[in-house]
């Protein structure tokens, strides 16, 4: 048995929330004691007090989460100023916790006391990870790159960076009662659990082929040995590079990309900084999408992650979104998820939340991957 449950308020109270909050899961739980948790949290609310309370509920639970830039569930769908609580039962998959402290100094260390944590508690190899970390102290991608070393490759990883609501001054991640900042909490999935997932931006890729030739992490410098501001002002004239126009990254075989955003540039050395690092010698392309391109991948990516859960019936859906998308498509950012509700047939819960970046396997034979502007779906359930 492998059971989720999802609960969801809008109520700015936070007491007032948590409890509706839980309410609405002990209703759905119907006498089932959860393993696991993982809560997404807009900015303003007092995150002790809810992680208190959930405590309380569920003394043992597993819990992580964090704050978001908004949050999704198939009770509300999208909100803004939220919170959403997905809890976990299973009496056959594993399902532990753990946490690295002070990522930014040595996000090796980190990542690897993190997995140790969850590991020691597991009597399986872990089959997943989930994980919703810091985002503004360090490289999501070195984050990623130290959970990698410590799970190995064979893990997928799945999440996104916590949010502050585009202030971009100080997130909050979670684990049990923990309010913490600069941390990357983890979930372990170990034993029977399957799932499937499916990731989509709705970019596409025009223009030439080039080649980055100068960069530090996620500031590129030179591309094809040119200022990299040359290289978008060819596409765009004066407009300064924005988010509307990212760069696809090709993988190492060529046959897939990832997106890389602008968030800044320097007109004095022509550098862009990016909202995650790019490789240095990476393939690239300039990209264009419309509201419709953006708003069909949310729906591609849950219809992809549908067809190939490898189960007879799922039990939950979880999904990651981009800040950046909410940002372009403005008050349709509401139809990402009611996109995907029109697919189903069946209800299961859902819940998930908008990110300062992605964690996905870009494919299922892929290593996993950190996004910029993209839809992830995961799909959860059991034999």
């Amino acid at each position: 048995m492998f059971k989720a449950v999802v609960g969801h308020s809008n109520d700015p109270d936070s007491l007032s929330a948590v409890e509706e909050v839980l309410q609405q899961c002990t209703s759905s739980l119907a006498g089932d004691i959860p393993k696991a948790g993982i809560l997404f949290a807009a900015i303003d609310f007092e995150h002790s007090l809810i992680l208190q309370q959930i405590h309380q509920a569920f003394p043992k639970i597993e819990l992580i989460g964090g704050t978001t830039d908004g949050e999704i569930s198939s009770i509300l769908e999208f909100q803004q100023d939220s919170i959403t609580l997905m809890l976990f039962c299973s009496d056959e998959v594993e399902i532990h916790a753990g946490v690295g402290r002070k990522v930014s100094g040595d996000p090796i260390t980190a990542t690897k006391q993190a997995v140790e944590q969850a590991k020691v508690k597991s009597t399986a190899a872990p089959r997943l990870c989930l994980t919703h970390p810091e985002s503004l102290t360090t490289s999501g991608v070195s984050i990623l790159n130290g959970l990698k070393l410590a799970l190995g490759q064979h893990v997928p990883i799945f999440g996104g960076l916590a949010a502050d609501q585009s202030r971009y001054e100080n997130t909050y991640q979670f684990f049990k009662t923990e309010v913490l900042s600069d941390s990357v909490p983890i979930l372990l999935f170990s034993g029977t659990i399957l799932f499937s997932h499916a990731v989509a931006s709705g970019w596409h890729p025009i223009g030439q082929i080039s080649k980055v030739t100068k960069v530090d992490k996620n500031i590129v410098y030179e591309i094809d040995g040119k200022p990299a501001l040359d290289f978008y002002h060819h596409y765009l004239g004066l407009l300064p590079p924005s988010m509307e126009y990212p760069l696809v990254v090709f993988d190492q075989k060529g046959d897939n990309f990832y997106i890389r955003a602008p968030i800044a540039y320097n007109q004095e050395s022509g550098s862009i900084t990016f909202f995650g690092d790019i490789p240095h010698q990476a393939i690239i392309q300039i990209s264009e999408a419309s509201y419709e391109d953006i708003l069909a991948a949310s729906k591609a990516s849950f219809m992809n992650a549908l067809d190939n859960y490898p189960g007879a019936e799922p039990s939950a859906v979880l999904f990651f979104s981009c800040v950046a998308r909410r940002q372009i498509l403005g008050m349709r950012a509401q139809e990402e998820y009611q996109n995907t509700k029109l697919c189903l047939t069946n209800y299961f819960p859902a819940c998930g939340f908008y990110s300062y970046g992605e964690i996905a396997p870009i494919d299922r034979i892929s290593q996993t991957q950190f996004h910029n502007e993209t839809f992830v779906t995961l799909i959860l359930g059991s034999r």
